[in-house]
């Protein structure tokens, strides 16, 4: 089993995501903000800097 099985998927279900709507043929910038956006919308930033500062202190 993966370490980290559950970010792994959400990672990778946001990228199809993007993906899927976009297509391709756009510069990396386009697809980078898009996929913050969608990290955004999913509530996956918030939870991985919850998870980064419980890991610093």
């Amino acid at each position: 089993m993966l370490l980290h099985a559950d970010i792994t998927d959400k990672i990778l279900s946001s990228f199809y995501k993007v993906y899927n709507i976009l297509g391709y043929g756009f510069l990396e910038k386009v697809y980078e903000n898009s996929l913050m956006i969608e990290f955004k919308t999913t509530g996956f930033l918030r939870l991985e800097l919850k998870y980064i500062t419980k890991k610093r202190k």
